[in-house]
This record gives structure tokens, C-alpha cells and sequence, in this order.
């Protein structure tokens, strides 16, 4: 089917691998001459060297990127519509090559290729093409201001954005005329001006830092862990007072009552939990499932997760690829035995598998009990907990008793319980009978510890602005 389509992966083009920095249209060495490997996680071998940033090269994409954002600049001076079509035009370019970019973020992610190319690439597409539409449709308003007066508003671009984001989040900054400082390097080719995109591979304490506290940074968007937004929160306030935008962690609640859908609750569940090697901030690692169908819910869920396949991330059947480190992958096996040690029951799983790269087992508890490291901790990683409850005041306290808001999901057929469960669960976004439903038309963020601010959507666009009043004396008012 599909794959006959695409035939087989094809070898990266050289011209694809970009192990320099991106600065004003043009790549360069890093300033201090550092590199650092990039490794298969399917094989744990190395694929080559990049240039490593820190803050002299940050120093340098700052420079750049105002220069591009100063008053009276080819980029400033764009029409919004133009702006648009040059997102528009990126969006194809992305198309086009999206069989090569996914080949290359499958080998240096470990994501099955199939998912890169029809989930990450896809969507990637989309997003760009949903703010191309957006760059000439940002309204102010008029203000009925009492007095002699005519006043409205107008939003403005923030400035420049530093944006610590996965690669699979593409840049929605530059529709309304932001200059940012991550996004892909088709972006020269669409025809954005100089210093409008800056790449800079590196690693947190040295140029995530330096983002963070620069002075010359106006907003940073950061998604990643709990502990490190924290620092970049406190780093902003240090210096600049710079918006900050987090998307963090989560330990998303999954709530199956017995009135459910059997098939469809084991299948979203086990997806929303295992998807990406559960490397997902919204994987729903907590299922509660009502007394009645507990012990037939988890008799299903190890039968479909000794079912998944672990693989090759190149071979067409591969369900499951490795996680992204072998850091991650001791993490994971840790928590599995703290689980274990801590009295859950070790339905399947559990071990690393293979004897190269850093794959875990799909691995499910039962008899979790909400005070185990596992039901409390971000695993990041394939551990799918199951849990009981009987009744929904509960449930709907078990569910919020945790530091973390980003997503939630029930599965019923009574729409009384679905609409009680998704107005008191404390989480950004709340599925009902689905998992991981998500869309660019749609804002994104948590509550809590999972982050402050939205991505995505009109909300996520307007993250990126100023809202300006301008008030002007009239000779007369008529109304």
C-alpha cells in the first residue's frame, strides 16, 4: 500500500545533513571550534559531529536576528500577505522533501519512518500552511472610549523569540513578522530575509542558558521538562523580563468507565500511552478504569502490548522504535523497578530489549497505587499504569491529585459523566472518547506545572504580540 508508494527509504542526501550553525542565511563554525556526536538510538552508532553552540554564537544570531527585526528593514517593511506567501512557499518546500527530512529525523530520533513522515512531517506542513493563512488576518479593534476621543488597538510582534522547541514544532512566529532563532533551514530557500532564522544546535546549560538570560531576546518559548522551565522562568525574570512561554510535563490522566466502548478505550489507550516510544508529554500514562471491567481492561491491554511491535525504525511494521538516549533508557528501566520494588504487578515487559540501541519492552502495571513513583513521575518512556476506581468524585480527585494540567481523556457513552469528568479535571486539553486528537487549529498548553501560555491556534499566535492602545483627540465625536 503506502509503502509500495514511497518504495524504499531513500539514503540521506548530503545536502540534507546541516551540521553547522545557521546565522543570516549562511552556515557557519561554532566560534569556540566545539563539536559534538550525533548518535543512531536504534543502533547507539554514531552518524556524525555537529557544531556546538554557546553563548558567543547566541551572541551572534541575537545580532542578526534584530538587525532583521529593526524599523525600516526589508523584513519589517514586508506585507503581512507577502509574509504569508513566504510561509506558504516553505510549506511546499517541506512537501517536497519531506521523504528525505523524515529519513533524517527517523535516524536521528529512532521514530518509526512511517510515523515521521505522516505524523511529524504532516503536521509540520500543515502548520505552516495554517499561519500562512493567519499573517494578513491579525485584527485590532476599535474602543467606544467615552470623551472626545477614537481609540484602537493593534498587535504588534513581540521581537525577537528564542525557541527551545522539538524539531517536529515548526516555527509559527514569522506570519505576523517575528524574527526567530529556530526553524528549518528551507526557510533561506522560501526567500525569508537574512537573520530572520537562526539555528543553533547545542545544549541546554551553554546556549538554552544564554537564550534564556539574553538581553537582547524579547520572548523565549521552551518544551521540555518541569525542572528546566523552572530555570528558564527564573532566568527571564533575571534578566529582561522577557515573555516566556512553557510547554512542559505532564502524567496525563486516562479515565475508562465500564460503560465504555471496550475495543476502542484498550486500542486509544494503549496508543496514548506508547506512541513515540511514550517519549510524548501528553502519553496517558494514568488509566483509571472503573471496578466493574478492571480486570478484563488489563487482560486486554497486555494482550495488545505483547502484540506491539519493536523494530528497525526503517522497517514498515515497526510499531515501536528505541527511546532517544541511552540516558532516557536507563531512566525508564529505573522507574520499572522502582514500580516493581514499590508492589505494582509487572503485567509484561520490563526489560530493555535487543542487544543494540536503546529499546525498552511496552511494559503495564496493575495494582498502581497513586502514591508509587510511577503514577507520580513523568516516565517519558513505554509504561502504560493501571489503576481502579469506583466512583466518579473519585476518580475526578485521583485525576488532578498531581503537580502537572497538560492533557486528560475519558471514554464513556454517558455524556452526563463525559462533560462532568472534562469541566473538573484540571489539564489544558481533555479528549473524550479519543486520544491525542490534536490539530494546529487548536490551542495547546497545561495547567499547573505543565507550563503557562498556549502553542497553536489563534491563542498560540497571539503569544507572539504586543497589543498596542492608540488614542486620538477628535475635533468632534458622532456615534
Amino acid at each position: 500500500g503506502v509503502w509500495g508508494l514511497i518504495g524504499t527509504i531513500p539514503a540521506p542526501l548530503s545536502a540534507f545533513f546541516f551540521p553547522q550553525i545557521f546565522i543570516d542565511n549562511e552556515w557557519h563554525d561554532s566560534v569556540s571550534g566545539k563539536v559534538f556526536p550525533v548518535y543512531d538510538p536504534a543502533t547507539g552508532e554514531q552518524i556524525c559531529e555537529v557544531q556546538e553552540a554557546d553563548k558567543a554564537d547566541v551572541d551572534k544570531a541575537v545580532q542578526a536576528a534584530r538587525r532583521a527585526f529593526a524599523l525600516g528593514s526589508p523584513w519589517r517593511r514586508m506585507d503581512a500577505s507577502e509574509r504569508g506567501r513566504l510561509l506558504a512557499k516553505l510549506a511546499d518546500l517541506v512537501e517536497r522533501d519531506s521523504v528525505y527530512l523524515a529519513t533524517m529525523e527517523s535516524l536521528d530520533c529512532g521514530k518509526p519512518f512511517l510515523t515521521t513522515l505522516f505524523v511529524d512531517l504532516q503536521g509540520t506542513i500543515k502548520t505552516l500552511r495554517y499561519f500562512a493563512g493567519y499573517a494578513d488576518k491579525i485584527h485590532g479593534t476599535t474602543i467606544p472610549m467615552d470623551g472626545e476621543y477614537l481609540t484602537f488597538t493593534r498587535h504588534e510582534p513581540i521581537g525577537v523569540c528564542g525557541q527551545i522547541i522539538p524539531a517536529r514544532g515548526p516555527c509559527d512566529a514569522s506570519g505576523p513578522g517575528w524574527a526567530c532563532l529556530s526553524a528549518p533551514p528551507l526557510q533561506a530557500g522560501a526567500g525569508f530575509p537574512p537573520g530572520v532564522v537562526n539555528i543553533l544546535p547545542g545544549f541546554g546549560p551553554t546556549a538554552g542558558s544564554a537564550i534564556a538570560s539574553h538581553m537582547g531576546i524579547d520572548k523565549v518559548a521552551f518544551t521540555g521538562s518541569t525542572e528546566v522551565g523552572k530555570l528558564i522562568q527564573e532566568a527571564a525574570g533575571r534578566s529582561n523580563l522577557k515573555r516566556v512561554t512553557l510547554e512542559l510535563g505532564g502524567k496525563n490522566p486516562n479515565i475508562i468507565f465500564a460503560d465504555a466502548d471496550m475495543d476502542l478505550a484498550v486500542e486509544q489507550a494503549h496508543q496514548g500511552v506508547f506512541f513515540n516510544a511514550g517519549q510524548c508529554c501528553t502519553a496517558g500514562s494514568r488509566i483509571f478504569v472503573e471496578e466493574p471491567i478492571y480486570e478484563e481492561f488489563v487482560r486486554r491491554s497486555v494482550e495488545r502490548a505483547k502484540r506491539r511491535v519493536l523494530g528497525s525504525p526503517s522497517d514498515p511494521t515497526t510499531e515501536q522504535g528505541p527511546q532517544i538516549s541511552q540516558e532516557q533508557q536507563a531512566r525508564v528501566l529505573e522507574l520499572i523497578q522502582s514500580g516493581i520494588s514499590e508492589g505494582a504487578t509487572l503485567e509484561c515487559g520490563g526489560k530493555a530489549h535487543g542487544l543494540k540501541g536503546f529499546y525498552v519492552e511496552p511494559t503495564v502495571f496493575s495494582n498502581v497505587t497513586d502514591d508509587m513513583r510511577i503514577a507520580k513521575e513523568e516516565i517519558f518512556g513505554p509504561v502504560q499504569q493501571i489503576m481502579k476506581f469506583k466512583t466518579l468524585e473519585e476518580v475526578i480527585e485521583r485525576a488532578n491529585d498531581t503537580d502537572y494540567g497538560l492533557a486528560a481523556a475519558v471514554f464513556t457513552n454517558d455524556i452526563n459523566k463525559a462533560m462532568a469528568i472534562s469541566t473538573a479535571v484540571q489539564a489544558g486539553t481533555v479528549w473524550i472518547n479519543c486520544y491525542n486528537a490534536l490539530s494546529t487549529q487548536c490551542p495547546f498548553g497545561g495547567y499547573k506545572m505543565s507550563g503557562n501560555g498556549r502553542e497553536l491556534g489563534e491563542c498560540g499566535l497571539k503569544e507572539y504580540s504586543e497589543v498596542k492602545t492608540i488614542t486620538m483627540r477628535l475635533l468632534a465625536k458622532n456615534s
